[in-house]
């Protein structure tokens, strides 16, 4: 939906903003949110930020920077809760909203002075304080003419800061790296600085046809959005996924075999949750697997007909897993479905199995009236210590809606 003014509110620290709403006692103080069962920081409070603590950041060494910071265990049922909140809040006095992540989201500002009967900065600063005093997270935002220049706003404003800019933003542009772009990693970034290419401001006055030749037309994309061209317009509805991963961190490195099945198992009985919420069979399985961040092996295996049963994927996976190499301890698995059909769309065979089985749909049902993994493999018993601790059953790819991460 096209439109002349684009916002962009990204919330400040949002996970220990969340945390802060019901935890009153964590604010004004030294705060990190802990993920991969806890080894590591996710996420910091600015005061802990002034530390030295990193995000990523094993949790004895954040330890050792900020002993008296307080560490709690991520939450993203919470943190989902209040992403929903804020979502809705936008959708009230904007009339497009993109749920772009947890805690970012791109809106029509169009109607904002109207809506506040002040000026657009002014304005932006009341949308600010609304959402402080009726949800409790502090946020910042940037306006302009297209989401990429409108993020670098927000971005730069931070923390609890507003602002506003227009096409003719010499001076700002200057002043940001392209590294700081959306979409540029430190590979485009090296390719750019060996054209001399170092602010957005240098970014948007080289050649087009260069940029789209170093960069595809995803860069050309940018170098038209850093002119106040918005090409790329707000998205009020995810496009259907092309697919859909389960997996993340084994809880450390391991080479204990019945561990890693049992992981495996635990992911595919996540992804075929995930499949039911989505109304979409697989077509393929893939399973990768990986030692320090580091993609070590990956298999794929077409199934012979479409389907989202737990037997089919099992028998997928499992050879898969034994022709992986043994002899790196692996620290994060995923299982990936691929050549998703919708499921009111299959078209039967003579030779048609039902996608899943009796006992799929039992599961199911028992688990959606009893609570998530309330019935499991057995195979996954030696997981004991993730299932004992509730913060490990909801994940933040369980949020569905939002556009990216």
């Amino acid at each position: 939906m096209g439109t002349s003014l684009i916002g962009h509110i990204d919330s400040d620290c949002f996970y220990v903003s969340c945390e802060r709403i019901r935890s009153y006692g964590l604010r004004g103080v030294p705060c990190g949110v802990l993920g991969n069962q806890g080894a590591c920081v996710i996420a910091k409070s600015y005061e802990l930020k002034a530390y030295g603590v990193k995000v990523g950041q094993p949790i004895w060494q954040a330890k050792k920077l900020c002993p008296h910071a307080v560490y709690v265990k991520r939450d993203f049922r919470w943190y989902e809760t209040i992403s929903r909140q804020l979502l809705n809040l936008l959708k009230t006095l904007s009339p497009s909203v993109e749920y772009y992540s947890v805690d970012e989201m791109f809106f029509d500002a169009s109607e904002l002075e109207r809506y506040f009967d002040l000026p657009l900065f002014d304005a932006a600063q009341m949308l600010q304080t609304l959402v402080q005093d009726e949800i409790g997270i502090p946020v910042s935002i940037g306006i302009a003419p297209s989401r990429t220049i409108a993020k670098l706003g927000s971005d730069s404003a931070k923390p609890f800061g507003v602002r506003v800019l227009d096409s003719d933003c010499e001076v700002f542009l200057h002043s940001q790296s392209v590294g700081e772009l959306c979409g540029i990693g430190s590979k485009s970034e090296r390719k750019l600085k060996e054209h001399n290419i170092r602010t957005c401001w240098d970014y948007r006055k080289a050649d087009r046809l260069m940029i789209r030749d170093l960069l595809t037309i995803k860069g050309e994309a940018l170098w038209w959005e850093l002119r106040g061209e918005a090409v790329n317009p707000i998205q009020t509805q995810r496009p259907p996924h092309k697919a859909i991963a389960r997996g993340g961190s084994c809880g450390g490195k391991t080479k204990d075999q019945d561990r890693i099945r049992a992981w495996a198992v635990r992911n595919i009985e996540r992804l075929i949750e995930a499949l039911d919420h989505h109304q979409v069979y697989a077509g393929q399985i893939s399973l990768q697997i990986d030692a320090n961040k580091t993609a070590l092996w990956l298999g794929r295996t077409p199934l012979a007909a479409p389907s989202a049963s737990f037997r089919t994927f099992y028998d997928a996976v499992m050879p898969m897993l034994e022709a992986a190499p043994r002899t790196h301890p692996i620290s994060h698995m995923h299982i990936i479905a691929e050549e998703l059909t919708w499921r009111d769309k299959v078209q039967k065979s003579l030779f048609f199995e039902e996608p899943q089985s009796p006992l799929d749909k039992l599961k199911r049902e028992i688990n959606q009236k009893l609570g998530r993994f309330a019935v499991r493999s057995a195979e996954t018993l030696p997981l004991q210590e993730i299932y004992h601790d509730a913060t490990h059953n909801y994940d933040i790819c369980d949020i569905s809606g939002k556009m990216c991460f």
